[in-house]
């Protein structure tokens, strides 16, 4: 048992770690990732700690960084003086970015808030300026993601230790 418990600790700390870095990282899934190591821990306890509850506050948390990281690129690009089609372009262009991986996911809602400016009769000045504010929101959404991936370990901790 000890060297099942002492297995799991080490993959968890290795998902955590490799989770961290893919809330920075659009090529990882850094919150699924970090979720599965918060997990490893529970289980490497045999959940003495680590109820139900805190797992589902746990998960939610990781549900929660994909919210925040369209919702970020959609304030961008309202920030730059985007429309509304703008906003719902940027918002739409990250969905369809998570789809198609890390280009997608870098040039979705620059691509969706800039369509969204054009339908508009916007100027391409005008539009690609929404796109910039896009990526500066994304770049926001990145803060937040790391924020709660910071947010979801002291939850684990503070369970875990006191």
């Amino acid at each position: 048992m000890a060297d099942q418990s002492l297995m799991l600790w080490i993959i968890g700390g290795l998902l955590t770690a490799t989770g961290l870095a893919g809330l920075v990282l659009p090529m990882l899934p850094g919150a699924p990732l970090l979720f599965l190591g918060l997990l490893c821990g529970a289980w490497a306890e045999g959940f003495r700690h680590i109820g139900p509850w805190t797992l589902l506050a746990l998960a939610l948390l990781a549900g929660l960084t994909y919210l925040v990281e369209v919702a970020a690129a959609a304030f961008g690009a309202a920030r730059y003086g985007g429309s509304r089609r703008a906003m719902a372009g940027a918002a739409l262009g990250g969905l369809a970015g998570l789809l198609l991986g890390v280009p997608g996911i870098l040039l979705g809602p620059f691509v969706g808030a800039v369509i969204g400016e054009l339908s508009m009769q916007r100027s391409l000045d005008q539009a690609g300026r929404t796109g910039f504010g896009t990526v500066v929101g994304l770049a926001i959404g990145v803060a937040g993601k790391l924020a709660i991936g910071i947010a979801m370990i002291g939850l684990f901790v503070i369970v875990r230790f006191l």
